[in-house]
């Protein structure tokens, strides 16, 4: 398994500026706003590449550490929706261990989700039965859904293409997915559980749109990035209307999270490669009130925020 080599090189190769980022802090009614739910985020540094998981207050303050495994990393967290676990991917060198896996929110030994060997991406379904991932089949990846002990285990996508970053509607009945295309390019697909009848979201193009997440507000955000290969955070409404850039600049900003509320987004910015750190920052889903939620000189990726 290369989850980590594949997911940095990817960051690496975005062209990265220098910009100076206008950082603001949080008033009280903000704050009460974007709601204090926690934020589960994946953490490595130059000097321990593997990486951990971490829960942290919207509102700032001690970081609670939910492993440490020296030899394997934690990745991809998604909250269930009772918030009592954890959904992740866990890897290890030479994939001996691999695959979804969920903890209890407060730390111990995960359980392997049986039939989600090679799988990435899980994102916890709303009634908290089942988790959608993106999974290999044959030379590219396809979407899954799974019961949370590992049955039924059903394939929702069937293309010749790679489809990744699944995301739940709020009502449960529909998937927003990335699905990449023959020349190289992504963008986002819509998918109905039950029938398995798809609709596009964002238009195919010259764009490359990845890591959506559906709000309970029903508002998706979303990453993309074009030639100038620097990522910005998009939003969108499910029937494709309504699209709008809310982050700008020179540095890479990816993997957005929604607050319960609708308010707000925990998302990643920073990163060129391993050398350069990758902090969490909070936005207003307007794009105003940009503030750095960690400051510590280490990578924090892939931020999901508690929901319920």
């Amino acid at each position: 398994m290369t989850f980590g080599s594949v997911r940095r090189g990817a960051v690496a190769a975005c062209a990265m500026g220098t910009a100076m980022v206008a950082v603001t802090a949080l008033t009280a009614g903000e704050v009460h706003a974007a709601g204090t739910k926690p934020i589960v985020f994946s953490r490595y540094t130059a000097g321990k590449p593997v990486e951990d998981l971490y829960s942290i207050s919207s509102t700032g303050g001690t970081l609670t550490k939910l492993t440490n495994t020296p030899l394997v990393s934690d990745v991809m967290p998604s909250w269930s929706p009772d918030g009592s676990r954890i959904a992740l991917l866990r890897y290890g060198s030479g994939g001996a261990i691999d695959g979804i896996w969920t903890m209890k929110s407060s730390g111990g030994t995960p359980v392997h989700i049986k039939g989600t060997d090679g799988a990435a991406d899980p994102s916890w379904s709303p009634d908290g039965h089942r988790i959608a991932f993106s999974k290999p089949v044959g030379s590219h990846t396809e979407i899954f859904i799974s019961g949370t002990g590992g049955t039924p285990l059903t394939r929702l996508t069937h293309n010749s293409v790679d489809d990744n970053n699944p995301s739940w509607s709020p009502d449960g009945k529909y998937l927003v997915f990335s699905r990449t295309t023959a020349g190289g390019h992504s963008h986002l697909k819509r998918i109905r559980v039950t029938t398995h009848a798809e609709s596009t979201v964002t238009s195919v193009g010259s764009t490359y749109d990845s890591a959506p997440d559906w709000s309970h507000g029903n508002t998706i955000a979303f990453s993309r990035s074009g030639s100038s290969g620097i990522a910005h955070l998009y939003v969108v409404r499910p029937d494709g209307s309504g699209l709008h850039r809310i982050t700008s600049g020179r540095l890479n900003d990816i993997t957005p999270s929604w607050s319960p509320d609708g308010t707000r987004l925990v998302f990643t910015r920073g990163g060129g490669d391993d050398a350069d750190p990758q902090h969490l920052f909070l936005v207003k889903s307007d794009g105003t009130g940009l503030t750095r939620l960690t400051k510590t000189d280490s990578h924090d990726i892939e931020a999901d925020w508690r929901s319920f």
